[in-house]
């Protein structure tokens, strides 16, 4: 990427058990995709495509 990826942190929230919501962090999709409609994401070996739909939705596929 050659613009700086906007991150924030979530914050955290207490779950119905009382233990805070790791959800991590936020990751606007402009910072992903740029100018482009779909990425590969690599995890554990195995390739996966996020693309942007015409509806503006996203979908993960393997």
């Amino acid at each position: 990427m050659s613009r700086c990826a906007k991150t924030r942190q979530m914050p955290r929230r207490a779950t119905e058990k009382g233990r805070p919501d790791m959800s991590g962090k936020a990751l606007a999709s402009t910072a992903l995709f740029g100018d482009q409609k779909m990425l590969v994401i690599l995890h554990n070996g195995e390739e996966y495509r996020l693309r942007i739909t015409s509806s503006n939705k996203l979908i993960l596929t393997k």
